[in-house]
C-alpha cells in the first residue's frame, strides 16, 4: 500500500504501524509530499509520525476505529460488494428527507436506519439527506463538530455500515445524499495543524481561524477538500452532497473554492455515467451560488432556502421574534413574494441584520428547483431551545405548500407524522471542561433570546439525546396515521402532475389576503388558511377538490371555504364562471 502525506514544513515524517516505524521519503512529484509503500491489508492500524513527535491519524484517513484521537485504519473500498445497479438519480423532481442516523432510530447506526428504509419508500421520497458522518467526539452529537473528512463515524457502524446503508437504500429506489462541513473542524479530535497551514488568521469565523482557501499553501487545503468530497460521491456511491454554511468559506482568489468544486464534481458525474449534484446552505441570498459557471456562477446545483422557512413558519406559527421579524411583519404576503421570486430579502432591508441583504433571483437562470423548500430542518428544530417541533396541524398546512411548490422539497425525520418527540442539541465531550462550556454557552445564547436558561436541556446529559430520538410507534397511531396520509397524497399528487413540480417561478401566481393565501399553478389552486377562525378563499375559476385537510367546501363564487389552519388543493373545471 502506499502511504503518503503532505507535511511541508517537517523535516522527517515516519509511519509507524505493526510496532514499527518507517521512514517517508520526499516525493519528487509533489512538494511538500512524503511517501512510502508497505505491505498493509485492511484494517492495518497506523499513524504518522513528524519530526518525532506524538503519533497523528492521517489527514486522509478512511477509518479511525478508536475515534478521532486514535491511528487510522487501512481500507479497501474495491472489497466491498454492492448488490444493486445504479443509474443514479438527480435532483430535477427530488423529494428529499433529511435524516440524523444517531437519533433516527433508538439504536443510532445504519444498520438500524436500513430497517426503516421502507417507510421512506412508500412515503414517496426520492432521496435520503444524511447529516454529517465524520467522526467525532464521544458516541452521540450532530455531527457538525467532525473531523476526518475522510472517515465515517465508529459508533453509527463505520465505513462498510455506511455502505450497506447506501446500497439498501438504493435498493428501495432511494438516492443518498450527505451533509459535509468543510468550513471549521472539531473543535477537539482535530490533528490537522501539525501537518501543515490547513487553517489562516487571515479570517476569523465563528469557529475561530478560517479554513485556508487563499493563503499561502492553500492550493493543498482546497485538493484536500475536494478531494473528500469526490471520495465521498465515488467511494461511496452517494449522489450528492450537502454544503454546509458556505458564506463562511472565505476565499478571495480569483477562483472560489465553490466554483472549483462544482466543476470537480460535474468532472466526476461525466466520469462516472451518473448524476450528481451539490446543495449549499448559503445564508446570503445570492443566485450566483446557484447559477450556471457559464452565466458567472458558482455552479452549485441548488442551495436552501430559509426565507420560505422563515415566511412558512411565522405563518403558521405567528411567532416573529429575531430574523423572524420582517417575515411575521409582511405576513402571508412573504410567502406570496418568495413562490413567484425566490427569495424575500433580495436587496431589501433585514431589520434582523440592520442593512440590505440578499440580490434578485433570474428565473431564467435560476429556476426554483435550485432552492429547497422546507417547513422544518435540524437547524431550525434542533436550534430552538427545548427542540420543540411544529404541531400536526401547523404541519398540516406547511406540508400542502411546501410540496406543491417550485422548489425542491425537503422534509426533516418524523414531520411526515407529526412526531412528537423534540430534537434537541446534544453533545458527547470528554473533556469535561469543554462540555462544561458548550452547556454554558448554549444555555446563554437561548437567554438573550429570551428563552430561560433552565429551560436549555444540558447538551452534555445522555438524555438530551435519548429525547431526540424518533418513536417509531407514533406512525401507527391514529393521531399520526391521518397526516401521514396526508404527505403521502400530496407526495403522491406531486409526482403525478407536472404542474406541481414545475421549477419556473414566473409561472406561480400567489395572493395573500388577510391570514390566507392563494396559489396558481397550471390547472391547480392551492390554498392556505393560517387563522384560528374559518375562512372564506374567493377562486378566479370554478374548481373541484382533489386534497383537503381538514375538510373543506366549495362555494358558488366560485369560492372555497376553509376550516381554521386548513389547507387544500383544487383543480379547475373549465368552466365559465356566471357573472
Amino acid at each position: 500500500m502506499l502511504f503518503e502525506v503532505w507535511a511541508p514544513h517537517a523535516e522527517r515524517v515516519e509511519v509507524a504501524t505493526g510496532g514499527r516505524t518507517h521512514r517517508l521519503g520526499p516525493d519528487p512529484a509533489r512538494e511538500g509530499w512524503w511517501r512510502t509503500e508497505l505491505s498493509a491489508p485492511a484494517g492495518t492500524r497506523y499513524a504518522y509520525v513528524l519530526d518525532g513527535g506524538p503519533p497523528l491519524p492521517d489527514p486522509r484517513s478512511r477509518r479511525q476505529p478508536d475515534g478521532p484521537d486514535g491511528p487510522s485504519a487501512v481500507v479497501d473500498h474495491d472489497a466491498f460488494a454492492w448488490t444493486t445497479p445504479w443509474p443514479g438519480r438527480g435532483l430535477p423532481g427530488a423529494v428529499l428527507y433529511e435524516l440524523h442516523v444517531g437519533t433516527f432510530t433508538e439504536a443510532g447506526t445504519f444498520d438500524a436506519a436500513v430497517e426503516r428504509l421502507p417507510h421512506l419508500a412508500r412515503l414517496g421520497v426520492t432521496h435520503v439527506e444524511l447529516m454529517p458522518v465524520c467522526p467525532f467526539p464521544g458516541t452521540n452529537g450532530w455531527g457538525y463538530e467532525g473531523v476526518s473528512l475522510w472517515a465515517v463515524h465508529e459508533p453509527y457502524g463505520g465505513p462498510e455500515a455506511m455502505k450497506r446503508f447506501v446500497d439498501a437504500a438504493h435498493r428501495h429506489g432511494l438516492g443518498v445524499v450527505l451533509d459535509v462541513v468543510h468550513n471549521h473542524l472539531g473543535p477537539s479530535g482535530n490533528h490537522l495543524p501539525p501537518f501543515g497551514p490547513y487553517f489562516t488568521d487571515r479570517h476569523h469565523t465563528p469557529w475561530g481561524d478560517a479554513v485556508n482557501l487563499d493563503a499561502p499553501g492553500s492550493d493543498e487545503v482546497r485538493a484536500f477538500l475536494v478531494g473528500s468530497a469526490l471520495a465521498w460521491l465515488r467511494d461511496y456511491r452517494l449522489d450528492g452532497l450537502r454544503l454546509d454554511a458556505v458564506h463562511a468559506l472565505v476565499d478571495t482568489r480569483a477562483l472560489h473554492f465553490l466554483e472549483e468544486l462544482s466543476t470537480a464534481v460535474d468532472g466526476l458525474s461525466a466520469a462516472l455515467g451518473r448524476p450528481l449534484f451539490l446543495i449549499a446552505e448559503s445564508d446570503l441570498n445570492d443566485p450566483r451560488t446557484t447559477a450556471p459557471r457559464d452565466a458567472g456562477g458558482l455552479g452549485l446545483h441548488a442551495q436552501w432556502n430559509d426565507d420560505f422557512h422563515h415566511a412558512l413558519h411565522t405563518a403558521v406559527t405567528g411567532e416573529s421574534q429575531g430574523y423572524y421579524a420582517d417575515f411575521a411583519a409582511a405576513g402571508p404576503g412573504a410567502l406570496a413574494k418568495i413562490l413567484g421570486h425566490g427569495f424575500f430579502h433580495d436587496g431589501t432591508y433585514s431589520s434582523f441584520r440592520g442593512r440590505h441583504h440578499g440580490r434578485p433571483l433570474d428565473p431564467a437562470t435560476v429556476p426554483g428547483s435550485r432552492l429547497l423548500g422546507y417547513a422544518q430542518t435540524h437547524d431550525q428544530v434542533g436550534n430552538r431551545a427545548t427542540g420543540d417541533r411544529l404541531t400536526a396541524q401547523q404541519l398540516g398546512v406547511a406540508a400542502a405548500l411546501v410540496l406543491t411548490s417550485p422548489f425542491t422539497p425537503m422534509l426533516f425525520m418524523g414531520e411526515e407524522w407529526g412526531a412528537t418527540t423534540p430534537w434537541q442539541f446534544f453533545t458527547d465531550h470528554a473533556d469535561p471542561e469543554l462540555g462544561a462550556a458548550i452547556t454554558r454557552g448554549r444555555r446563554r445564547e437561548f437567554a438573550e433570546h429570551g428563552w430561560a436558561e433552565e429551560d436549555v436541556p444540558d447538551p452534555q446529559d445522555p438524555a438530551t439525546r435519548d429525547r431526540s430520538c424518533l418513536d417509531w410507534a407514533e406512525p401507527d397511531k391514529p393521531e399520526h396515521r391521518e397526516l401521514l396520509e396526508w404527505y403521502r397524497a400530496l407526495i403522491a399528487l406531486r409526482r403525478a402532475e407536472p404542474a406541481l413540480s414545475d421549477p419556473q417561478l414566473d409561472s406561480v401566481t400567489a395572493t395573500a389576503g388577510g391570514r390566507t393565501l392563494r396559489v396558481a399553478r397550471g390547472p391547480f389552486r392551492i390554498v392556505a388558511n393560517f387563522s384560528d377562525a374559518a375562512a372564506r378563499i374567493p377562486l378566479s375559476d370554478p374548481c373541484e377538490i382533489v386534497l383537503c385537510r381538514p375538510a373543506c367546501k366549495v362555494l358558488p363564487g366560485p369560492a372555497v371555504q376553509l376550516p381554521a389552519r386548513g389547507a387544500a388543493v383544487l383543480r379547475t373545471t373549465g368552466a365559465t364562471v356566471d357573472g
